[in-house]
Order: structure tokens, then sequence, then C-alpha cells
């Protein structure tokens, strides 16, 4: 692969994502080729923020490849408990490991790991931006429920602000074309606008409604999404927005009959127990096809891959990101790193927040 790190899964050109969907189903359909793929070979998962299936199938990926894992799944039983920064953290595991996984509720983190890993960097979450390995996980289900990744109407539903997983869907859907999106939310966990403007850069379309039942009818996919208690700033909030949109069998006679349904998970209360019998359910199956298609993503990274104990010097700005959920608000020696947004908006490298200059 000619990127060494995966901080979003745009970091990786139309063929190479073509090429890990088609090895994760070779491996899907011959796993015993594979199971010396990564002997030798030592996988760090690094999760500061809790996580059930990101965090097992990346190790369950690497041990069936063969290999090994180290790392932690909470900070506070590592140095990071002591005040030890992410530069340091990450550098010195880079030492030990050969491909590092890293999950952190700030937003930019990946991208700021991989500044400073002598290995490769892979984003399994960074808060409420994104969440690439997720979206590999839906290609690939995709790829196989629905046989295509173009010409689809997509519905996201829930919360679009704070959900990762819709950023990052989003913006690898809009690369594929005439792909439709039906962005149904309430106002105040609607899309950021970045994303917003990636689809209006695109040859894709979009609409929003507040809606389930309206937006139902049109989908080729329904992506669900539960409301993200911990991305509020209060019980309150949280209490306005739970249990707006939920998916059950009423709903459902409403959709076409080869509606997909999925959902990253973990589930709350949004999509009915009793849908899980329906053919068009494809959630759980979805969490298998995210570990053949991080086994193939692991793969990829490691071709050719070494280690390289330099870490980069950038230049700094002299603006700083106002998004306060961003890493460098806590990573104070962060470089600040803009790229223009047109007129008097900077977008920082890390997060992608807009900052006014």
């Amino acid at each position: 692969m000619k990127t060494k790190h995966v901080v979003d899964l745009t970091d990786l050109s139309h063929k190479e994502l073509m090429e890990i969907i088609h090895l994760a189903n070779e491996i899907k359909a011959r796993p015993e080729d594979y199971m010396d793929a990564c002997r030798g070979k030592i996988l760090s998962t690094l999760f500061y923020e809790p996580s059930t299936r990101t965090q097992m199938s990346f190790q369950t990926a690497m041990l069936r490849l063969g290999g090994k894992i180290i790392g932690f799944d909470n900070p506070q039983n590592s140095s990071v408990a002591k005040g030890e920064s992410l530069k340091d953290t990450i550098t010195v595991i880079g030492g030990y490991a050969d491909i590092i996984a890293i999950r952190h509720p700030m937003e930019g983190t990946a991208a700021a790991a991989a500044m400073y890993s002598p290995v490769p960097i892979v984003n399994a979450g960074d808060g409420g931006h994104l969440h690439p390995t997720q979206t590999l996980t839906d290609v690939v289900t995709l790829y196989n429920e629905a046989g295509r990744l173009d010409n689809l109407c997509i519905g996201l539903c829930g919360d679009l602000k704070n959900g990762r997983t819709v950023h990052s869907l989003i913006k690898t859907m809009t690369s594929f074309p005439n792909n439709r999106f039906i962005l149904i939310s309430t106002p105040e966990l609607s899309v950021p606008q970045y994303i917003k403007d990636i689809i209006n850069a695109s040859q894709c379309n979009y609409t929003e409604v507040s809606s389930l039942v309206e937006a139902i009818p049109e989908l080729d996919v329904l992506y669900m999404t539960r409301i993200q208690r911990e991305r509020f700033s209060s019980e309150e909030e949280y209490r306005k927005q739970d249990g707006v949109f939920v998916l059950d069998k009423p709903k459902l006679k409403l959709a076409k009959k080869s509606m997909k349904i999925l959902h990253p998970l973990p589930r709350v209360d949004e999509i009915d127990v009793e849908v899980d019998y329906d053919d068009r359910a494809k959630y759980f199956i979805q969490t298998v096809y995210g570990m053949y298609g991080r086994m193939a993503l692991i793969l990829k990274m490691l071709e050719g891959s070494r280690r390289e104990f330099s870490p980069r010097v950038m230049p700094t700005h002299h603006y700083h990101c106002c998004n306060k959920r961003c890493i460098t608000q806590t990573e104070k020696y962060l470089p600040a790193i803009f790229t223009e947004a047109g007129g008097d908006m900077l977008l920082c490298r890390y997060c992608d927040g807009r900052t006014l200059i």
C-alpha cells in the first residue's frame, strides 16, 4: 500500500480499497490459507475509550493471521494515568509492535499519533470524528449483501452529529458513482457542515429529513445509529434526543424487500429486537465481515512496512483550533496545522474543525 497510516478510509485509493474488499472475501472463503500470514508480527491495541466489537475484532483478526497482540483497554492501567503524553506513548509502543490500532475520545488523535509513530497507525475511532475500519466493515458488508457500492439510496438515521461511523461512511460512499444520501435526524443532531461540503463537492446528492417513516420507502440501505449519550454535555440534553428514532416492524412494512439494515453497534433501543429476525437485518453478520476486513487491512498495511524512528517536524500556525474536543486542546505540544477552507475559514488537519481567521 502507498499509504503508511489509515487515519481516514479516504487515505486509501479506490484501487486499494477494492483490493482490501476482495482480499477480505478471499480470507473468508479460505481462512486456512492465511493462518500464518502474520506469524512473528505484533499488533498493539491502544483503547483509551470503551469498545467491544472494534477492539476484539482487531485482536481476533491478528490472532487468526497467526500474529500476537499487546496493548490496553483502560488508560488508567497504563502510564497515561501518570501523565504520559500521546507522543511518548506512541513512540514507545511503536518500538514494541509492528502496527498500532488506536481509539481515543479526543478528535484528531489518530492523525496526531501518525505524526510520531514509527509503525503503521490505524484509526479505531477518534471521538465523534471518524471511524474508518467501521466503514471498511460497512463496505465489505454492502459489497456482499447488496451486491454493489454504487447507485444506492442510503439513509443514515439517528445521531449524525456525533456519529463518527456516519461521517466515515458518507466520505467513502461519495467516491462511488450515483449514490444518494437521506440524512434522518433532529436539527440538533444533523451531520456536520464539513461532511455536507464533501457531499456537495462530489457528484452525489443528499436531502435532510426528520421522519424515518417518510424516508424509508426510498431506501436501498438504512444505516441506524444510537444516540451517543457519552457525547452530550448533560443528561438532560441527551434525554431530549433519546428514543426519537426507532426502527420497528410497522416501519419495516413500508420498506423495500431488498433493503439492507446496517448498524455499527452497540444498539440501545433504536432497533426493536423483533427486527433481528427480518432477512433485511444485516448488523450481526456485519460484525463478522468486519473481522475479515480488518484481517485484510492488517495484511495490506504490513506489506513492506518498516520502523522509521524520525518524527516529522511540522511548522505551527499562530491560530489554534476552536474545537473543544480536538486533541490539540489536551496535547499542547502538537503543532497547529490547518488547510484553507476558503474565505476566512481554516480547517484543522487533525479534527476537521473550522476556525475563523
